[in-house]
């Protein structure tokens, strides 16, 4: 996991170097810049994962010295890529899936990705054909960002590197768009900072004679898969592809841990990973035994008695991490200005978890993310709805799920199940009739037409929205503090197999993700493998701004920066809105997380475009 940085044609060292080391968070071990001639500039800051020898530096060139690499990320059927490229009479002098996957591209070219079970973001110069190829992984784990100013290209895996190339850090066009639409721009080539793009997940690029041309390489729609026709073999089959998934994300030549929450994805991964350790010896020997949660103590975001049942039931120890955002405020600047973009809630909670994880000696973990865009979403659930027609014990089913899922957030009395029914029949209906609500950029292809409403509807969040801005964020605040995430859930095996089922194997008897509670309920604490309460990692926000944080929402809603604040829509109404909830007028979680997310164009604009002037 690394930092990657490049520009063509070659520019001067200083001001290169002074762009790798913006990102020397993601890589502290190792750094390396190479200038080939006066045609390309490559830089690597590199956070030693596999191979932790110098064999392993970057960028990496072949043994005829024609191609360069620059990777970013973890290939993890590396071992396997290895075996077959030797049979091709390729031959190797690292132990590391760097130089597998710059052989690889060598063997087989752009068709190298279709072959590739991991994260990535990587280029490779081909100093014969003077063109760089750029490669991004299936659904955007890795990050990406490209610029064309000022007739050089640069890329980089964060925007902050590619500030001095521009000729003026200032917001996007689209600023005002994205601020509004927080879970839509990072699906699109669209970045806060004017002159930047993102490079599409799923696609692979040529940059050449000053012309960059994008190919998409995967589809998930493209690589469905023939399912089990009866649900008790489609349990198996998702725990066979689901363990070895967890198996080949264990491979590291450092510790390696998990953050856990004590809900069902995180408990499942962990869970999956002791028993891929009892009895083996390529997995037994291996440090994985660390678990860090995050606490929020008095605060109905707790979930630390669930994560206990997990750790005592696979008999390891967890590190307890007392989210306090007094310890790190005074940092919230700093810790914007690195995060780069626009989100919903504070980032204080993930960053300390992670910062726990690398106090603990451990650069990897192994999560849980994506499992609830696959399998039931947010407030999604609903949309099977659609899918269950006139079927009563169906429809009863779905509402009833629901509540039990959100009941830990309602406050006062829940809508009755009859009000949901019809409240979302009539809005859905309303939608389809007249063409409205968002459309995926899939929406015309005959397998997005094949699926269930339901299952439609997950596709968008998973590929498009939701899932795209979390794995953003979660990759910000995992490599803030140089901890690289895993995460078996997003294996495209898996991704492919449950697209392919009817959205009645992923939710029924009153419980979401029923094929998850199933395939794992033999290596679970009961309690944990089927509780029913969801609960988000968030911040406390009203508690905080009550509270603790209550005195630094004052002043800064009063002070003449936030009241002039351009990237502000109205606010002397937000300062209000703020005002309300610190002052205990009003204590609604979802008002003050919107206060939040209103708040963050103003933090933003202190954080990084303020900040610009470092650079200069």
């Amino acid at each position: 996991m690394c930092g990657i940085l490049g520009a063509i044609p070659k520019v001067e060292e200083n001001i290169f170097k002074l762009s790798l080391d913006t990102l020397i968070h993601r890589g502290p071990d190792d750094y390396g810049i190479e200038h080939i001639g006066n045609e390309i500039s490559l830089g690597h800051r590199r956070l030693a994962i596999v191979d932790l020898s110098i064999r392993a530096h970057q960028p990496m060139s072949d043994k005829a010295n024609r191609y360069s690499i620059v990777f970013n990320g973890e290939i993890y059927n590396f071992i396997e890529i290895k075996k077959e490229l030797t049979t091709l009479g390729h031959s190797f002098v690292s132990s590391s899936d760097t130089e597998v996957l710059l052989n690889a591209y060598i063997q087989w070219g752009s068709g190298c990705t279709s072959r590739l079970n991991g994260m990535w973001a990587f280029t490779v110069w081909d100093k014969q054909k003077k063109e760089l190829f750029l490669s991004r992984d299936r659904f955007g784990k890795k990050p990406l960002f490209y610029s064309e100013v000022n007739k050089k290209f640069i890329f980089a895996s964060e925007m902050k590197a590619i500030f001095p190339f521009l000729n003026q850090v200032r917001e996007s066009k689209d600023f005002h768009w994205m601020k509004e639409n927080i879970f839509l721009y990072e699906g699109t080539d669209k970045c806060l900072i004017d002159g930047i793009k993102r490079f599409p997940a799923g696609y692979n690029g040529v940059y050449k004679n000053g012309k960059l041309t994008l190919t998409r390489y995967w589809n998930t729609l493209d690589n469905l898969v023939e399912v089990p026709i009866s649900y008790e073999e489609q349990v198996e089959k998702f725990r066979d592809i689901f363990m070895d998934a967890c198996k080949i994300r264990m491979r590291s030549d450092v510790p390696i841990g998990t953050a856990l929450s004590g809900g069902l994805d995180s408990s499942a991964t962990i869970s999956a990973m002791a028993h891929l350790a009892q009895g083996q010896v390529d997995y037994g020997k291996k440090d994985w035994q660390h678990a860090f949660v995050a606490s929020f103590p008095g605060t109905p975001l707790d979930e630390t008695p669930y994560a206990k049942m997990v750790v005592d039931d696979i008999g390891i120890d967890a590190t307890y991490v007392n989210i306090n955002p007094l310890e790190y405020w005074d940092n919230l600047d700093e810790y914007l200005y690195q995060f780069e973009e626009l989100y919903i809630t504070s980032p204080i909670p993930m960053l300390m978890t992670y910062g726990a994880v690398k106090k603990g000696g451990v650069s990897v973990t192994i999560d849980g993310h994506g499992a609830d865009e696959l399998f039931s979403g947010y407030g999604h659930l609903l949309e099977a709805l659609w899918d269950s027609g006139i079927n009563l014990s169906s429809i009863k089913d779905v509402l009833n799920t629901h509540q039990e899922t959100i009941k830990t957030f309602s406050q006062g009395s829940q809508t009755s199940n009859i009000k949901l029914y019809t409240n979302f029949m009539l809005k859905k209906s309303l939608k389809k009739l007249l063409g409205r609500g968002y459309k995926s950029i899939d929406f015309k292809h005959r397998n997005f037409k094949n699926l269930d409403n339901f299952s439609q509807e997950l596709y968008v969040i998973f590929h498009e929205t939701i899932l795209p801005t979390l794995l953003r964020n979660y990759d910000r605040y995992s490599m803030m503090n140089s901890v690289e995430i895993r995460m078996p859930f997003m294996d495209h095996r898996l991704v492919s197999y449950v697209n392919s089922l009817p959205y009645s194997s992923k939710f029924g008897g009153g419980y979401t993700k029923k094929l998850i509670r199933d395939a794992m309920d033999p290596f679970m604490p009961k309690e944990v493998t089927w509780r029913k309460s969801k609960i988000g990692f968030n911040s406390p926000i009203v508690n905080w701004m009550q509270n603790e944080l209550r005195d630094w929402f004052g002043d800064t809603v009063n002070s003449q920066g936030f009241l002039e604040s351009s990237l502000l829509t109205d606010p002397k109404l937000l300062k209000l809105k703020i005002e309300n909830i610190i002052n205990k007028k009003e204590s609604n979680f979802s008002n003050a997380q919107k206060s939040w997310s209103d708040l963050t164009p103003y933090l933003w604009e202190k954080a990084v475009l303020k900040r610009s002037y470092r650079y200069e």
